[in-house]
């Protein structure tokens, strides 16, 4: 993910949703321009046509438009059911959750060890 700092700071999404747009997201979520555009093009689908089958996507191919909507599914964007993929609003609360459980690391007064929680990491 390419999250950056101003991009959500208050005044700056302020003025970011008055005009919202989809390549917006897609910039956080890849930092490729093709996978973004990729993921824009198919969340624009699902939006325009409510509910998505792969057998109606004709810009590219199904496995790759079926990796693309699955990880919009995986993070909360989209819904998969019936064999369809339409929009919902999962991702909203798990996005605060994510924020409240930053917030308590960060004030968390003991330090981890890293190299036990990572045992399997090859190092450099």
């Amino acid at each position: 993910m390419n999250i950056k700092y101003w991009e959500f700071e208050d005044a700056p999404i302020k003025e970011k949703i008055k005009n919202p747009k989809i390549k917006d997201i897609a910039m956080v979520l890849f930092e490729n321009e093709l996978e973004a555009y990729r993921f824009s093009k198919l969340m624009e689908e699902v939006k325009r046509s409510k509910k998505l089958r792969l057998n109606e996507i004709k810009f590219l191919p199904k496995s790759t438009a079926k990796r693309y909507l699955d990880y919009a599914v995986q993070i909360g964007l989209l819904k998969h059911e019936d064999m369809t993929y339409e929009l919902t609003d999962r991702f909203s609360k798990p996005l605060k959750n994510f924020a409240l459980y930053i917030k308590a690391w960060s004030e968390k007064e003991s330090e981890e060890d890293i190299e036990l929680e990572f045992p399997t990491v090859t190092k450099q």
